[in-house]
């Protein structure tokens, strides 16, 4: 029974480990500039001195959906100690976004990437894709994918950065 547990442990870590990978932390986010929701521009340098998290999402993905609420909740958590989030859509139509947001509201910015510009830069493969940058804006942590509990993950990568 012992030995079943402690395989089904290293499995559990294994996979957490495809789905968030560390980062080198020498590498600089790369910079852009996309329009907002609320039709203002948003530089991600602008953001420096701040843990930055970059949700990558559409939708029409489901866990994307899904993880909205819990990102929201995340965000309201962490913003007054220097986190910020940036929910970048990649729908090639905003007013699908819009239509989402409708029913699933947040109060941290969305932005629009309908040609996919930003997210060719950050080689994004997977919906939805996180990235966490530090406060010197670099890339930290990468996670592909959600499912239930991954918000758990987040928080706890969020904390570090905020303490360093």
């Amino acid at each position: 029974m012992g030995k079943v547990i402690r395989l089904i442990g290293i499995a559990l870590f294994m996979s957490w480990g495809l789905l968030a990978q560390a980062e080198s932390g020498q590498e600089l986010a790369p910079d852009f500039t996309l329009k907002s929701a609320s039709g203002s521009n948003v530089r991600l340098e602008d953001l420096r001195g701040q843990v930055v998290m970059l949700n990558f999402w559409a939708s029409w993905c489901g866990p994307c959906r899904q993880e909205m609420p819990h990102l929201e909740s995340i965000f309201k958590q962490y913003e007054k100690f220097g986190f910020t989030l940036l929910a970048v859509n990649v729908d090639e139509d905003s007013a699908s976004a819009d239509a989402f947001l409708k029913d699933v509201p947040v109060s941290f910015p969305v932005l629009y990437d309908n040609e996919s510009v930003v997210s060719k830069l950050y080689s994004v493969d997977a919906m939805p894709t996180t990235v966490l940058i530090d406060r010197d804006g670099k890339r930290r942590f990468l996670h592909r994918g959600y499912k239930p509990g991954y918000e758990d993950g987040y928080r706890s990568q969020i904390k570090s950065l905020i303490r360093e």
